[in-house]
């Protein structure tokens, strides 16, 4: 077997399920209120459930690694609609995936070429996709501590020289996973400096872009040409229809950037396996070419957030984020008991924050620690119903 495998850690909820192995609710509360995953819970849009049944057909041929012509087209519109930018070449530019997730981790084994001391820079706390997809790939993850004096962006400034001079790819999440916290301009040109003096790549995970309150969140091809660099060398987006339609079963997003390593992710998935179905791409072109639905579904994250907030921000230490569907809030406590002991007392299940991060590589401090993770994806009065009792227990017990 890999050996890398055994430096794999496990994920996030089977970490949640061994906290929980010897808990159980206290019967105060019958119904059980999950808001520790961040799947999305609104109704899949019909359009798109009607595109699949009327596009049945297409389960009789193999699909294109390369995708439909068609889906490249829907996506480089979308993107010249979204970010004010001139559509990607549907060719050279673009690629149909499976989910973000998916194409996250493929992507980094096309990138790192299996030197030993080769290192993945990424966020903390991060999605662990991206730890996994660095130690698979032969290199070390170097974990880039978030703070909340920066509002949760990466203290990139603490990567000392030696470090950037042996990395070979940079993750980052705008709209950040958990905080919310969305990259500006200023941040962005830095780190195209540092990825041209150092020759690193940049990939961005934007697939919470479309839930925002005020400001559409900045991308990292609109970044880049508001900074002259419409080659886009170096720089990959990464984004997905799940949270955006409502559709996390059909696993469908894309990649779009640097023509040159778009070349070679081509080559690698050719032999992946990884293609999509015509049925799931004549659903993902109606999804790209309808708006409609994604304002509906983003105003029913804004109810969310202002039913939700108020009660919440008197008890914990919490602030809205820019975009996201997440609260990251701080606990009196350590975070797992205070996870351990409201799904006891509240029957109510949170993530625990260090469970989304790691001791960060400069300092060794976790900035997971006395965090929790609240996603808003549960219905409305599930969700009101929630921060209820999480308020309760925090005033009673912490």
């Amino acid at each position: 077997m890999n050996p890398h495998l055994d430096l794999l850690q496990p994920y996030p909820f089977e970490r949640l399920r061994q906290l929980f192995a010897d808990a159980k609710p206290a019967g105060i509360y019958d119904s059980h209120i999950n808001l520790s995953i961040g799947e999305p819970k609104h109704d899949t849009p019909e359009i798109i459930k009607q595109a699949i049944i009327g596009n049945l057909s297409g389960l009789a041929n193999y699909p294109a690694t390369k995708g439909d012509l068609a889906l490249r087209t829907a996506i480089a519109n979308w993107i010249a609609r979204r970010y004010d930018i001139p559509a990607p070449d549907v060719e050279t530019q673009i690629l149909p995936c499976l989910g973000s997730r998916e194409a996250l981790f493929s992507f980094t084994q096309s990138v790192l070429d299996g030197r030993p001391d080769s290192i993945v820079v990424s966020p903390n706390p991060f999605y662990q996709i991206y730890e996994g997809a660095a130690y698979l790939g032969g290199a070390k993850p170097y974990f880039v501590n978030s703070n909340p004096e920066r509002n949760f962006a990466p203290d990139w400034d603490s990567v000392p020289a030696s470090v950037w001079e042996k990395t070979q790819l940079l993750f980052i999440c705008s709209p950040g996973n958990p905080a919310g916290n969305v990259t500006p301009l200023e941040e962005w040109k830095y780190l195209f400096e540092l990825s041209e003096k150092y020759g690193f790549v940049i990939a961005s995970d934007e697939c919470y872009s479309e839930i925002y309150f005020d400001e559409k969140p900045l991308g990292i091809l609109q970044a880049a040409r508001l900074c002259g660099r419409d080659d886009y060398k170096n720089m990959m987006c990464f984004s997905s229809l799940s949270k955006r339609s409502n559709v996390p079963g059909m696993r469908s997003g894309f990649v779009a950037g640097d023509a040159e390593l778009m070349k070679k992710f081509l080559l690698y998935r050719t032999y992946h396996g990884s293609a999509m179905s015509a049925v799931v791409s004549a659903a993902s072109i109606v999804a790209w070419n309808d708006e409609a639905h994604v304002a509906e579904n983003r105003a029913l994250y804004q109810e969310k957030f202002k039913r939700v907030y108020p009660i919440l921000a008197p008890v914990l230490d919490v602030k809205m984020p820019d975009a996201s569907f997440y609260l990251w809030a701080g606990t009196p406590i350590d975070d797992t008991a205070f996870t351990k002991a409201l799904y006891e007392q509240a029957n109510v299940t949170l993530l625990p924050g260090s469970f989304l991060s790691r001791p960060g590589s400069a300092d060794g401090v976790n900035p997971g620690f006395k965090r929790v993770r609240i996603a808003l994806v549960a219905p409305l009065e599930q969700c009101v119903e929630g921060a209820e009792r999480i308020a309760k227990f925090v005033r009673e017990c912490c």
